[in-house]
């Protein structure tokens, strides 16, 4: 039977080298997340959320364990399958914006495109399109220093859709906004994900973690709860 998991990890193990010899960051995870799913990921610092997600984001390598991304399995997958992944089947948003300040809201949300030799014409188009998708389409000219911060993050939730990801990996997205601000792009998210759009969360803030439909909490490098929200009267 095929598995239909977006995301499926099984004994995952991740350890980096230091002088005192390996530290174990990650130690026997094992998660599956279904298509159309929202989790929010939580644990104090250190507890190898952050690392979690860089391998769920192709942008670090288990130690041991296996990784499958939409039934194909990360290992098995070259450089540039991986720089596909990412440029395609994921969309990535962080809590830094990562937007170039030098060109216009339109040409920050093209970017991905560039990379998959989209058209300039079409890359546009589309970009428009997402801006108008966040509420932001009256500003695709502006610069990003003429906005707001939780519209920079609009447009930074804009460039993640622009390649129509099956997958959101959003990394504490709302660290940086203010909680009124904070409330509108976690309802941005609530609609994307009612399209169908996976979506995986790392968030410090039970008000956040709230907004989605399962929480799984980390500690020590291991899953502690995975369930419902009954997981947030004992966070950090």
């Amino acid at each position: 039977m095929q598995d239909s998991s977006v995301i499926r990890v099984s004994g995952l193990f991740k350890s980096y080298d230091t002088p005192a010899g390996p530290f174990p960051v990650l130690k026997e995870v094992d998660l599956a997340i279904a298509p159309g799913e929202f989790v929010a990921i939580m644990g104090p610092s250190g507890s190898g959320k952050s690392t979690f997600m860089n391998i769920l984001g192709c942008l670090d390598r288990p130690t041991a364990g296996e990784y499958a991304l939409a039934g194909r399995a990360v290992s098995a997958m070259s450089k540039d399958e991986l720089a596909g992944v990412r440029g395609g089947l994921i969309g990535f948003v962080f809590q830094g914006f990562n937007l170039l300040p030098r060109i216009s809201l339109e040409e920050n949300v093209a970017l991905p495109l560039v990379y998959s030799h989209v058209p300039k014409e079409e890359r546009l188009s589309r970009a428009r399109a997402m801006l108008e998708k966040v509420g932001l389409g009256r500003y695709a000219a502006s610069l990003p220093n003429r906005i707001s911060g939780g519209q920079q993050q609009r447009v930074a939730i804009a460039r993640a859709l622009v390649n129509k990801p099956q997958l959101i990996l959003a990394d504490e997205p709302t660290g940086n906004l203010d909680s009124q601000t904070s409330e509108e792009i976690m309802a941005l998210f609530e609609d994307l994900n009612r399209e169908g759009i996976t979506i995986v969360l790392v968030t410090h803030e039970p008000d956040i973690a709230r907004h989605a439909k399962r929480l799984v909490r980390f500690r020590d490098g291991r899953i502690i709860h995975d369930g419902g929200h009954e997981g947030l009267e004992h966070h950090e």
